[in-house]
């Protein structure tokens, strides 16, 4: 069951777009889920004149400092803190903006704080927090439905959670055709413990969430914790959402929500080119054209004792200039010490895709790590002489067992 849960979060993300919490929360709100309310503040002036506007909605006199960056575990790095007044939401905000927050999930480099929420203290008189469960909907790929993911153990590290006590973790999946259905929501409400009040406003929790999961065409909506109040009321005290970056093309107001300063810069400018990049921490460059083919690379390396450095397609017209900017993209990453490019011409011809690379590689100039080049299909035979003859230092083979080999020599 662990394994099972992790891979199904790990299916979620892929091609995703990632946004910051305060977002996440705008879109809950407008579908009808119960949030924990604030305003999103770039200066510590702003985090104040948020406080002040916070206090007259909500009449709460206590606030919470929280780092907006596209990272979990905040809490542990330092980026939440109470604010029991004013002045301490303001040296609080001076001392949260411009940090570098280290948590779990933004490796030893951490991300930059540009920007934080002032929230509403949950903990405020006659609604006391009472439980705190985890959520989301995300897409189980093997099975072709959604599936919402739930637990009574709220607030912690829903990966222990389901390493340590899986029985702790359940699922209720949902047919996409027909969508969440009542008896669903009213099960997930029940196996959380809840009855009366509590119990309805649960249901309606999870109704709304799904509609709003489906509604923007995201690939995972995670709530950590879901706070049940002393007076019953359910709400969303955290918000990681994921959109999937095919649906964005309708829904214009949410592609406009990407903050590419939370992004890897080497990732958004192989997005600007049209080539879909995604860094790893390996040593041997990748660059392919088809998905499939691009594993099945990445397999041959690991196979051959290498690590990939990078996922790179660079799609269907792989002229001299694509093939240029893919090999200024990989050689921007200084653990790789080799370069494997490995091409099916279907749709391109190898020939040109052979031409294009002794043109980049004469473009660039000086290239320091090896390249070895397999190119198969349309016009193989004549693209394997313009690489054979080019004079470069490039190594051109024909099996894929032979790309295996010479990666093998690299890392001697």
């Amino acid at each position: 069951m662990p394994t099972a849960f992790i891979l199904l979060l790990l299916a979620a993300n892929f091609r995703k777009m990632n946004i910051h919490e305060y977002q996440g929360k705008e879109i809950l709100k407008r579908f009808g889920v119960g949030i924990q309310e604030g305003f999103v503040a770039e200066t510590p002036e702003e985090a104040v004149e948020a406080a002040k506007k916070l206090q007259e909605q909500t009449g709460t006199g206590w606030w919470v400092v929280k780092a907006q960056v596209h990272a979990g575990g905040r809490g542990k790095g330092g980026g939440i803190k109470l604010a029991k007044s004013l002045d301490d939401v303001k040296s609080l905000s001076a001392q949260i903006l411009g940090m570098t927050l280290v948590t779990p999930q933004t490796g030893a480099e951490g991300k930059l704080v540009r920007k934080v929420m002032i929230a509403q203290d949950v903990y405020y008189p006659g609604a006391e927090p009472v439980a705190e469960f985890y959520m989301s909907v995300l897409l189980n790929r093997q099975t072709g439905r959604d599936v919402i993911i739930y637990s009574t153990e709220g607030g912690m590290d829903i990966e222990d959670v389901a390493h340590n006590h899986p029985e702790k973790i359940l699922n209720e999946e949902i047919d996409p055709k027909v969508g969440i259905q009542g008896f669903q929501a009213r099960k997930i409400a029940y196996n959380l413990g809840l009855s009366g009040e509590a119990n309805k406003q649960m249901v309606k929790f999870i109704m709304a969430l799904y509609k709003a999961y489906v509604a923007t065409d995201a690939s995972q909506f995670e709530i950590n914790p879901v706070l049940k109040t002393s007076d019953s009321k359910i709400i969303a005290v955290d918000a990681k959402v994921n959109l999937d970056e095919n649906g964005l093309f309708r829904h214009p107001d949410l592609a406009a929500m990407r903050d590419v300063l939370e992004e890897d810069p080497t990732e958004v400018e192989a997005a600007e080119h049209n080539l879909n990049y995604v860094k790893l921490d390996g040593n041997i460059g990748c660059m392919v054209n088809g998905a499939g083919l691009a594993m099945a690379t990445m397999d041959i390396i690991k196979l051959a004792g290498g690590d990939p450095a990078n996922f790179l397609d660079v799609g269907g017209t792989a002229d001299a200039a694509r093939v240029e900017q893919a090999f200024r993209i990989i050689l921007k990453d200084p653990n790789v010490k080799a370069i494997l490019v490995n091409i099916f011409g279907g749709i391109v011809r190898c020939d040109r895709v052979a031409q294009g690379i002794v043109d980049a590689y004469r473009s660039i100039g000086e290239i320091n790590v090896p390249i070895i080049v397999r190119l198969q299909g349309t016009n193989a035979v004549e693209a394997k002489e313009i690489i054979d003859n080019s004079g470069l230092q490039v190594q051109s083979v024909i099996l894929l067992q032979e790309a295996a080999d010479k990666v093998k020599e690299v890392l001697a």
